[in-house]
């Protein structure tokens, strides 16, 4: 009896810490967003070496009675891997001063203010208290009509939204922006093949054109556009062999030999996808001619291997459901819309860690 109800009170404990590490997880995001908007990642870079507690208060310019608060801070992200400790010494004034000093983990050279791969944007726009606040009404909107929990808090789509408001617009232009610079990183080193032999390529819903630069640069006898809606895209100056182009992906795609489409589908319903891949599939030759559709997308699936790796795509269908009305699919689900489209085949590339890189043929 004593043993069962010691493993009882295990149980019991274990539970406790697994629902408190799951209500409490947002610290770990918020106080990386802290640590970030105080620049502390740029702080300790700037220094070149490791920093004591002493030096980064007083490099960030805050009152003193503040350091043990610093050290707090410092101490989650430490165990959060975005920081590390080693023993130093430093030299200030005619003193010389021991004990542990800061330095970055590798996953903090990502929110690095000039790093050109830095997710900097990407995080102060997740976080921001637009995207944050329509999570509050997610129970609501069980109940409701609303098409998302965004409507819900909002009144309007993220992107109705976005018209409206110009501070949204950029930051969510910053955000796509800044993850497109890191996956084409990969992409244009690892899977330059996809490109070859093209005359012409589209990036549909390019943004602000950080993808189809990025191709522009790399293949000088590649025509490529950016098309996007035209308050996005309205401004936007090209070059030689770069156009942006104003539109609705609803509606009608210019030609080319090629479409790119780079984290679009999962913003949409099926039926809405069916439309956008069947006005892709108009723009493009077949694939005799050399046309074929250039997706890059989670393809949801459990990696035992990885299982951060699974929880990502797991967050990031919710924000899917949130925010708009897509979600992230299996394999199973994109093979089903490609056919439902009028597709007859395709090719899958993981090599984007979350995210594949898909080529589909007409």
């Amino acid at each position: 009896m004593a043993m069962q109800n010691d493993e009882l009170s295990k149980n019991l404990l274990h539970s406790q810490a697994h629902i408190w590490n799951n209500i409490f997880s947002y610290i770990k995001s918020m106080s990386l967003k802290c640590a970030v908007q105080l620049q502390i990642p740029d702080i300790i870079h700037r220094h070149g070496s490791p920093m004591l507690l002493s030096e980064l208060v007083e490099a960030l310019a805050i009152k003193s009675d503040r350091t043990q608060s610093v050290y707090r801070l410092m101490r989650i992200l430490v165990h959060s891997g975005f920081f590390m400790k080693q023993s130093i010494s430093s030299t200030r004034g005619y003193d010389e001063e021991e004990g542990e000093g800061y330095s970055l983990a590798p996953p903090s050279r990502l929110l690095l203010k000039e790093d050109p791969l830095s997710l900097r944007p990407f995080l102060l726009a997740v976080l921001d208290p637009v995207l944050i606040d329509p999570w509050q009404n997610m129970a609501d909107w069980f109940h409701n009509d609303d098409v998302t929990p965004f409507h819900t808090t909002h009144g309007g789509s993220i992107w109705d939204l976005a018209v409206q408001e110009p501070r949204l617009n950029q930051f969510m232009n910053d955000a796509m922006a800044s993850d497109a610079r890191l996956v084409m990183s990969i992409i244009l080193k690892q899977c330059t093949h996809v490109f070859q032999g093209l005359d012409s390529i589209i990036d549909v819903g390019g943004g602000t054109g950080t993808v189809a630069k990025a191709i522009a640069e790399a293949f000088p006898g590649i025509s490529c556009i950016c098309f996007d809606l035209p308050h996005v895209v309205n401004g936007l100056v090209g070059s030689k062999n770069l156009a942006y182009v104003g539109g609705d992906m609803f509606e009608a795609i210019p030609n080319a030999n090629a479409v790119l489409l780079k984290w679009i589908l999962h913003d949409w319903c099926d039926e809405e996808c069916i439309k956008i891949l069947k006005n892709c599939k108009e723009s493009i030759p077949s694939k005799q001619n050399g046309g074929k559709l250039v997706i890059i997308e989670m393809v949801v699936e459990v990696d035992k291997a990885n299982d951060e790796l699974f929880e990502s795509q797991l967050f990031i269908d919710m924000c899917m459901m949130t925010y708009v009305t897509g979600r992230e699919r299996t394999e199973k689900d994109w093979a089903k819309l490609f056919l439902d489209a009028g597709f007859n085949d395709y090719k899958r590339t993981p090599i984007l860690g979350a995210r594949s890189l898909i080529e589909v043929y007409p």
